[in-house]
Formats: structure tokens, sequence, C-alpha cells
């Protein structure tokens, strides 16, 4: 035992300064989260302790059922879509080849590259009434002008294309980079065994690009579940009134975010905020399971 201790004190006491910092910055935040979504606290006043108080006023409201209905709505819509864009994207750059290929595989990393708030503003005037591009084209068409951002019918459909647009150029670097680890020794038995091309992404590409897919997909469902930036700025949203019109782009993260610094209501938002991790945590954990049972 001392021998052991002697041996790996030295190692451990490297990682020290990793764990102190981790356990700063990361653990005591979490565990003061949990703590305070069982106060009644505004940051004023002192803290009232109403035990799971918080928890059953934000599954009573009428905010969280409309957040929760727009975000299931919006991750089973965006996610197989964004990663359907990303791979078929990897899948054309990848069959490019010299300047071509990096000068495609440059163009759609572009947008993920842009800063959030001027990607907001280029889309907010290409969604623009009459003036904007889309609706120009709409018009040109024949058609009526489309209020993207206020129509609660289009409003969705808007903010799955903004996100689409800036996720598919970071999913298809991922994709790309594994399809260049696949070896071509696979592909040339395929020809000689007379498969077609459709074959061979059945067969070749999507099994050996699994571990990848499965990286691309659980990321996919993570970052969508937390979704913030991108309708707060569509919809011009304040700490005030968010979410759009009618609520059509309200999100759970949006709604956190408002109760803590709108109502100042900090213990329902930390529940907010642990009620939405546990939903993360449950669906990372649906597609580790299925997997593994692959």
């Amino acid at each position: 035992m001392k021998y052991w201790f002697r041996k790996t004190f030295k190692h451990y006491l490297m990682l020290l300064p990793f764990f102190f910092f981790f356990s700063l910055f990361f653990l005591y935040p979490i565990i003061k989260g949990l703590n305070i979504s069982f106060f009644k606290w505004d940051s004023v006043n002192p803290a009232v302790y109403v035990q799971f108080q918080n928890y059953i006023n934000l599954v009573k409201s009428r905010d969280f059922i409309i957040s929760f209905t727009n975000i299931l709505k919006y991750v089973s819509i965006t996610v197989p879509l964004g990663i359907t864009v990303a791979f078929s994207l990897a899948l054309f750059v990848n069959n490019l080849k010299g300047p071509l290929s990096n000068f495609f595989r440059s163009a759609y990393f572009v947008p993920t590259m842009m800063p959030l708030f001027l990607a907001a503003s280029v889309w907010r005037w290409m969604y623009a009434p009459e003036v904007g591009i889309i609706n120009t084209a709409i018009q040109a068409l024949g058609l009526e002008s489309v209020n993207f951002l206020k129509n609660p019918s289009y409003m969705m459909a808007a903010l799955i294309v903004v996100d689409v647009w800036r996720s598919a150029g970071w999913n298809m670097v991922i994709l790309l980079a594994g399809l260049k680890n696949i070896p071509n020794d696979y592909y040339d038995a395929a020809k000689v065994d007379g498969a077609n091309k459709w074959q061979e992404m059945i067969y070749i590409t999507i099994p050996l690009l699994e571990p990848v897919l499965f990286f691309v997909i659980a990321q996919g469902f993570i970052f969508a579940l937390q979704v913030f930036d991108a309708p707060w700025l569509l919809t011009l949203s304040t700490t005030q009134g968010y979410g759009g019109r009618l609520k059509a782009l309200l999100f759970p993260v949006m709604d956190m975010f408002g109760r803590a610094f709108g109502v100042y209501k900090f213990g329902e938002a930390s529940a907010y905020g642990f009620l939405l991790t546990v939903l993360i945590i449950i669906i990372t954990s649906i597609l580790f399971i299925v997997r593994r049972k692959d």
C-alpha cells in the first residue's frame, strides 16, 4: 500500500489543479443550483424554503407546457433533417477532388463560423415581408408575401431552416472526417461483386460510419434541446417578452432565462434547469442503450 501511494501520489498531485477548478467552477454551481431550486428567492429578499413547490408551479404553468411542446416539435424535425443534410453534403464533398473539394468544404463551414447575432440579422432581413429576398422571390411567382417571423404557422419552419443552415457545416466536417477513414478496399471489393452506389452506402458507408453518426446524433439532440440564441434573436425577445407571437418560438432555456432575469424567480429557474437536464440525460441514455443493443 505504501509503495502504491509513493508511486501514484505524484501523478494524482499533478491532476489536483484540474480537480480543484473543476469542482469550483462546475460541480459547486450544479450543487448550488440544485439547492436553490428548493427555495423561493429573488436575489434581494432572504430565500424561503418551499420544498418541491417550484417544480409543481413549473409543471402547472402554461408557458412550461408550451415550451416543451415546441421543443419536442423542434427536435423531432431539426435533428433528423440537419443530419440528413450534413450527411448528403459530406458525401458530395467526399466525391470531389483537389481545390474544388477544399472550396466547397470551406463554403459549407462558413455559416458555423459566422457570429450568431450577424447570422440572425441576415436571416431577419431575408425573412422580412415585402422587401426580404425570400418574399421577393415568392412575389415574383405571383404569390402573397409571408411574414415568416410573425405568423405562428411559419415561425417554427423559419427557425429550423436557420438552425440547419448553421449546423450542417459543422456536422459535415465531422462526417467527412469519418468518410475519409473508410478504406477504399471495401468499395473496390464491392464493385468487383457488382454492388451499386446505393448498396455501397447501405452495407459499407453507414455501418463503418456508425460511431461518427452516433456522435453527431447525440450531439444534435443535446444542442437542440438547449436551443436559445437563434429563436431569441429572430424574435427580438427581451426578458419582459420572449418567444414571439403566441409563444410560437418559446423554448425551455428561453423560459428559464425569462423567469430568472425577467421576474426574478431564481428558484423556479433553477428547477427548470434541472428538469431540462434530466430530460437530456434520459434521451442520451436511450441513445446509448439502443446503440449498445445494436
